[in-house]
């Protein structure tokens, strides 16, 4: 299956996790930059720590749940 396949993308939040993306061309990041997907699922960062923004790193396994976001 290829991201064309899909009529939209799919979107699957993980607890305490990222956001998984299925179905995507690309994402456009909160500085705009457009970023092509190449795969057919993708880990989107939703703790905001991961050091490949946009993509998750799994950063988040190391963050204690509750602490502040920057």
């Amino acid at each position: 299956m290829s991201a064309g396949d899909f009529d939209h993308p799919d979107v699957v939040l993980v607890p305490h996790g990222p956001m998984l993306l299925r179905g995507a061309e690309s994402v456009q990041d909160t500085d705009g930059t457009v970023h092509r997907v190449e795969r057919p699922v993708v880990a989107l960062c939703r703790c905001e720590k991961s050091s490949r923004m946009p993509w998750c790193d799994g950063t988040h396994k190391v963050i204690p749940r509750g602490a502040p976001r920057t």
